[in-house]
Formats: C-alpha cells, sequence, structure tokens
C-alpha cells in the first residue's frame, strides 16, 4: 500500500493540467531549437524532432486519456522520470551542455515536487543531478564542469525542497480549515452540516433495522450558566461530549453538537430498541460521573433525552428530527433526567 501511496498524484487533475502545460511549452521550445539549430538532416535532427513527437504525444495523452486512470496507471509517476532521461538524451546528442540546455532538467523536478510524494520527489531530483553530473563530466573540462554542477544541481535540490514544504504547510492549512468546517470547536464533534449528511446518507441507504435518532438536553443550562458561569457552563457541554464518546463507538454512530446545549448521536441500521437502551445507559453514565469544578467540588448534572426511528426506505429527514424533539420535549415535560421514546 506504502508503494502505490508514492505513485499516486496529491489532485490527478491539477497533475494532468500542468503537466499539459509543461509538456505544450516544452514542446514547442525543442521544436524552435531543431529549427533553428538543425537546418539539415541528420542523427542528431532526428533524435531532436522524435523528442519533440514524444514531447507533443505525452501532452496529447494528458488531454485526452482521464487524469484518474493515468494516476490509476502509474502513469503520472512515471512521466518525470521520463521527462529527465528525455532532456538528459537530447543534451547529450545534441552535445549541448549548456545553462539553457540544463534548464530542461528542472522542469520534472518543478512538476513532480509540486504534484508528487515526497519518497518520488526524491527519486526524480536525485535522478535529475545524477543525469546532469554525466551530462556536465562527458561534454565539458572537470575544471569548469564541477562549478556548474554545484551550482545548478543546487538550484534542483533547493527548488524541491522548498516547493515540497510549501506544499506540507499549505496540506496544513486546507486540513485545519476542513476541521474548522466539520468539527464543533468547543466539543470536538462533527458539526451541524456534517451530523446532516450523515442524517441523508443513513437514509437512503440500504437497511433491514433502519434508522434512530438521539436527542441530548442538559437540564436546566441556563440555571448552570447563570450559577456558575459561562465557562462552567462550556465545561459541560464537553464533559457531556466525552460521555458520549466512551459510551458509544464512532465506528457505528455519528456523534454532534447541534447547537447550544444540544447533543445528538445518529444510529445508523439500529432498530428501536437497541436505541432506547443506548439512551438509557447515556443517562445512567451521565448521572454516575459529575463534572469536577475548579474549586473540586462536584456538579451533578442532569439531561434529557429524545429517541425516534424510521423504517428503512423512509427519507424524510425533517420528520425524524421532529419525532425525536417531541419525544425530548416529553421527557422533559414529565420531569427531566429521563429518556422519552417516540411512538413507532
Amino acid at each position: 500500500m506504502r508503494t502505490r501511496g508514492v505513485t499516486r498524484t496529491r489532485d490527478a487533475r491539477a497533475a494532468a493540467r500542468s503537466a499539459l502545460f509543461i509538456l505544450g511549452v516544452c514542446s514547442a521550445v525543442v521544436t524552435a531549437f531543431t529549427v533553428v539549430q538543425f537546418s539539415s538532416a541528420g542523427t542528431t535532427t532526428v533524435v531532436s524532432w522524435m523528442g519533440v513527437g514524444l514531447l507533443a504525444a505525452a501532452a496529447l495523452i494528458c488531454a485526452l486519456v482521464p487524469a484518474e486512470r493515468l494516476d490509476r496507471t502509474g502513469a503520472f509517476a512515471a512521466l518525470p522520470f521520463a521527462g529527465v532521461l528525455l532532456a538528459w538524451l537530447l543534451n547529450t546528442v545534441t552535445q549541448d551542455a549548456s545553462t539553457a540546455a540544463q534548464v530542461f532538467l528542472a522542469f520534472p523536478v518543478l512538476w513532480a515536487a509540486s504534484h508528487l510524494r515526497p519518497l518520488a520527489v526524491v527519486l526524480v531530483t536525485t535522478l535529475a543531478v545524477t543525469a546532469l553530473a554525466v551530462t556536465l563530466t562527458t561534454l565539458r573540462p572537470l575544471a569548469v564542469a564541477v562549478p556548474d554542477l554545484v551550482f545548478f544541481g543546487t538550484v534542483l535540490v533547493v527548488m524541491a525542497v522548498l516547493l515540497v514544504r510549501a506544499r506540507e504547510v499549505q496540506d496544513r492549512l486546507v486540513a485545519a480549515l476542513e476541521q474548522q468546517a466539520t468539527v464543533d470547536g468547543l466539543t470536538g464533534l462533527v458539526n451541524r452540516r456534517v451530523f446532516d449528511a450523515a442524517l441523508e446518507r443513513s437514509l437512503t441507504r440500504p437497511s433491514h433495522s433502519g434508522t434512530a435518532l438521539v436527542l441530548v438536553d442538559v437540564d436546566s443550562f441556563k440555571t448552570i450558566n447563570d450559577t456558575y458561569g459561562h465557562p462552567v457552563g462550556d465545561d459541560v457541554l464537553v464533559h457531556l461530549a466525552g460521555i458520549l464518546r466512551s459510551h458509544v463507538r464512532a465506528d457505528d454512530a455519528v456523534l454532534s453538537r447541534l447547537g447550544g446545549d444540544e447533543l445528538a448521536v445518529l444510529l445508523p441500521g439500529s432498530s428501536a430498541d437497541v436505541a432506547a437502551r443506548r439512551a438509557e445507559e447515556l443517562l445512567e453514565a451521565v448521572r454516575s460521573t459529575p463534572l469536577h469544578l475548579p474549586d473540586g467540588t462536584l456538579l451533578s448534572l442532569s439531561v434529557s433525552l429524545g429517541v425516534a426511528h424510521v423504517a428503512a426506505g423512509s427519507d424524510d429527514l425533517r420528520a425524524l428530527y421532529s419525532t425525536a424533539d417531541g419525544a425530548l420535549y416529553e421527557a422533559k415535560r414529565a420531569g427531566r433526567g429521563r429518556v422519552g421514546v417516540a411512538a413507532g
């Protein structure tokens, strides 16, 4: 699995677009170079035109073949290696060790650092520096080749390192933004938008047992805030979120803070009886687990829960919410600190 990951790009479509652009530019430049430098037929001219043909063919493939398929087959991973080898071959055949010719080795490294995994970038950069060393030491005196190799090799390595690091920073920022968009910042539970999407998927997914929804509401939450302050009120919500996590398995449920002091537990593929039993277990867990306040005292908590269940095949999300909310209201009205189960 790790090898497969190395051969895949971070974003297949973005990789295809940039590959198409770079291949097109290189093809045009090599075409112009061939027309200007090699007016007569010969081995060098033939090889140069073959290089143009390969670049154009690769660009055409990137334009016509779906990016996901190219990525899946490892074509994108092979592309920068082929680019380095082609640049080295053209430079060797044309006996060109100029800086302008060696610049073409930078394109595969640039593309790899922008789209491939770090290990692949290391391999591409190593191959590019090796090709550069072979070309320079073969076509130039050693005293001239070594300074050029050190200079241009350093440029390739630094460019690759900076691009990979910039990409890692970008990935961390994107991950942070995605977490902010999906997770409640206080409790760490998923937010309402993610919960609604999960509930909609659950209702449309085939299931013999149906879907259950448990709403959890803190009793006298306003009184807690007024008596102890809002920071303690926040601690209460964090505490309850921890109880939910410890008593409900994340692999078969979705835990959410819907807003204010209302939490929710989605139980896909759960029967009404199982959901009611889960709710009773949560109620008992809250009763038996008081919150430790900063001054060392214990704050006993009470919650009311509303349970609703829909059979398989139902897709009425609003009705499920409404039914669970009605059951929660009945639990509150009956004295709080209890479970209300909607008639199924």
